[in-house]
């Protein structure tokens, strides 16, 4: 295998180097700021002004849609391409949504691309390609351990010429946003069926129909975590025509695997990001900072976090990369332990090294934006798509099964 980058990653990443540099990093204080004043005016969940305008500017430069391997759709890059660049827009929680390639947009556009009939692509995916509307996956219930997902209880019951859904769901990521346009809805269309991964079926659900309800907006350790966040939705009685079944009963599991391999990875690419990040904080911090008499990289244990940080970010990476290469030449199906590992690796390492990070900076770390809200993002991710512990079983289980064959 080979993780040279072509010329013409190369020359993306230098593109989109220079745009973080001169778009991205610079109006940080400002992003901040307008949250801030949304929260204050009493609505959180508004999109900031600052993230609408770079958009227009990421999409004039080519920097749009850069997540889509389709070319018709997207920028045509491989999983292995894709991550170097992933990575750098993860330097920055929220500019991966400047570049129209935010979750959970981005796997529902995956979905749209693999799974969507022509119709729907065009009330749905279109929109979405264009960032006009941004859309909510609705998979998690708070009533039953959803880390395994044939647990879901929410119905799809068919009635003539309409579906009728009704269930609740929680961590619903862009629930919230007012932008939020579609909910991609899992449940159960046959909870008879012997086979429990052919329960479950998929349906799109616009946003404004009746007997949707946001019941409220999750906190994350404590805060509100806008304005991306999550919301808790209840479906009652939900009535939409059967054409906004997606593939067909029963293949809901099926899209939902498609669906998080790719999910996946791109949370891993972007935690690289953030890692690297709290490591140049580092850097800087024991270059500058002095204590007890002298710089705080001249006390040993300062340079071994910086080691060992070093060490644990570039074993990510290695990872991250050889699963988007097994994506890329044997699919995701056949990666599964592949993408297993990074997510346990790489939530893992970044909340390590962005801990690190906070530690040396001692209070001033507690009170940074961006250590508290990385940390905050790479804890979550232990969970997100799956907990460690049921990727671990996974794994393991893929281990014994070499040897069982034997």
């Amino acid at each position: 295998m080979d993780f040279a980058y072509s010329p013409k990653v190369q020359a993306l990443q230098s593109r989109l180097t220079e745009f973080m540099q001169a778009h991205i990093y610079p109006n940080e204080a400002r992003y901040e700021a307008e949250v801030a004043a949304n929260r204050a005016a009493g609505n959180a969940w508004l999109p900031t002004r600052v993230v609408e305008e770079l958009k227009q500017t990421a999409r004039a430069a080519g920097l749009w849609n850069l997540f889509l391997p389709d070319a018709e759709h997207g920028a045509g890059l491989s999983n292995l391409e894709y991550a170097p660049l992933c990575e750098i827009m993860g330097r920055v929680i929220w500019a991966p949504e400047v570049f129209n390639c935010s979750a959970p947009d981005t796997g529902n556009m995956e979905v749209l691309v693999r799974y969507g009939s022509a119709q729907q692509q065009r009330d749905w995916l279109e929109p979405l390609l264009d960032g006009r509307i941004r859309s909510c996956f609705g998979m998690t219930e708070p009533d039953v351990a959803s880390s395994d997902a044939t647990n879901i209880t929410s119905s799809i019951v068919r009635d003539g010429d309409e579906y009728v859904i009704n269930g609740r769901k929680w961590w619903s990521s862009g629930g919230s946003d007012p932008r939020c346009k579609v909910f991609i809805f899992m449940g159960k269309t046959d909870a008879g069926n012997p086979d429990r991964h052919r329960q479950q079926s998929m349906i799109l659900i616009p946003r404004d129909t009746p007997g949707v309800t946001v019941r409220r907006n999750l906190p994350v350790f404590g805060f509100d975590d806008a304005p991306h966040g999550h919301a808790e939705i209840d479906f009652e009685q939900v009535r939409v025509p059967v054409t906004n079944l997606l593939l067909g009963e029963g293949r809901g599991f099926e899209i939902a695997q498609g669906r998080l391999g790719p999910g996946r990875i791109h949370h891993c690419m972007r935690l690289i990001g953030l890692a690297e990040r709290a490591l140049e904080m580092m850097c800087r911090r024991n270059l500058h900072r002095v204590v007890f008499g002298k710089a705080l990289a001249e006390q040993g244990v300062s340079l071994e976090r910086i080691a060992e940080a070093r060490i644990l970010i570039d074993q990510a990476r290695l990872l991250v990369l050889n699963a988007a290469y097994m994506m890329d030449t044997v699919g995701n199906k056949v990666a599964a332990k592949e993408i297993a590992m990074i997510k346990v690796a790489a939530p893992a390492m970044a909340c390590k090294v962005i801990d690190w990070a906070i530690q040396m900076f001692g209070g001033a770390g507690m009170a940074d934006p961006f250590l508290a809200s990385a940390y905050a993002a790479a804890r979550a991710l232990r969970l997100a798509d799956g907990p460690d512990e049921v990727h671990r079983n996974h794994i393991g289980k893929l281990e014994l099964a070499r040897y069982r064959t034997r």
